[in-house]
């Protein structure tokens, strides 16, 4: 739990120091990466999104995923099956090449925001 709440509030120093964030390298001197990679995906709604995922030397894993026109900073969390993200109330979810972005505040059982996200290949 302790864990959590600590990378709980690096996430959101970090977003709020930085407002509108573009997907450019991590600058803490705290958060060592060990590497960066981008990824784009397409929705079943034919959104397309371009998420940057950021492995950091300690073992932490961070992604910035578009939610609704902003840029917002995830914290990996941990998951049964996949890699389970959240940012506030948003859990951004992948499993292979496939990916759903949850909100909380639609309820429990509420389907995702986004469904059906497929990496596109390069």
């Amino acid at each position: 739990m302790k864990k959590w709440c600590v990378a709980l509030s690096v996430m959101a120093g970090f977003v709020a120091w930085c407002g509108n964030v573009s997907a450019a390298p991590l600058r803490f001197t705290e958060i060592q990466t060990k590497n960066r990679q981008t990824q784009k995906y397409t929705c079943a709604t034919g959104k397309i999104l371009q998420v940057t995922y950021w492995n950091t030397v300690n073992g932490q894993s961070f992604a910035l995923v578009p939610v609704k026109g902003q840029q917002l900073l995830f914290v990996n969390t941990m998951s049964a099956s996949g890699a389970k993200y959240q940012a506030g109330s948003y859990t951004w979810w992948t499993k292979g090449p496939r990916a759903d972005l949850y909100d909380a505040m639609d309820g429990e059982n509420a389907p995702p925001m986004l469904s059906d996200c497929i990496t596109i290949n390069r």
